[in-house]
């Protein structure tokens, strides 16, 4: 079987890193980070991407829309334990769709990948209808960041 060649270019001028310390209260009895909270780590992503690149939520639902997140992907690599100081890594990927991509990396103290992943939002406007061409405020951006000419 071979491997799907990747649509889009991550943007990898657009690259955010942000450091957290695992919690106690999102281990597992064995000390290991349950699996669901890698989710969570990449939500802490998306916001730090959002608040260093002017791409809040709030900023968004200001301009009156939402961007629900339709597809997530998360593969764990290495496992990590309560109180490791993580760094997030979120990249956005330069797609023409109607849609941001996010992708996202986990990386331990020691400097290896722990757990790389995806995330999908689609653009609904205020009735909440789907958006098939990226709402003005979106083209803005992506031109103020240099991925619209």
């Amino acid at each position: 079987m071979t491997k799907r060649k990747e649509q889009y270019d991550e943007a990898t001028a657009l690259t955010v890193s942000h450091k957290i310390r695992i919690r106690f209260n999102e281990t597992d009895p064995l000390g290991i980070v349950w699996h669901g909270n890698y989710i969570t780590y990449f939500e802490d992503g998306r916001e730090a991407f959002g608040r260093q690149h002017g791409l809040t939520y709030l900023d968004i639902g200001n301009t009156g829309y939402t961007t629900p997140i339709v597809k997530s992907k998360c593969e764990h690599k290495l496992s990590l334990r309560y109180g490791d100081v993580v760094t997030i890594e979120t990249t956005v990927v330069d797609t023409p769709a109607a849609k941001m991509i996010y992708r996202f990396k986990i990386i331990d103290a020691k400097g290896e990948v722990a757990c790389t992943g995806e995330t999908v939002q689609v653009f609904l406007d205020k009735e909440g209808n789907l958006m098939l061409t990226n709402p003005p405020f979106y083209e803005e951006w992506k031109r103020k960041v240099g991925l619209l000419k």
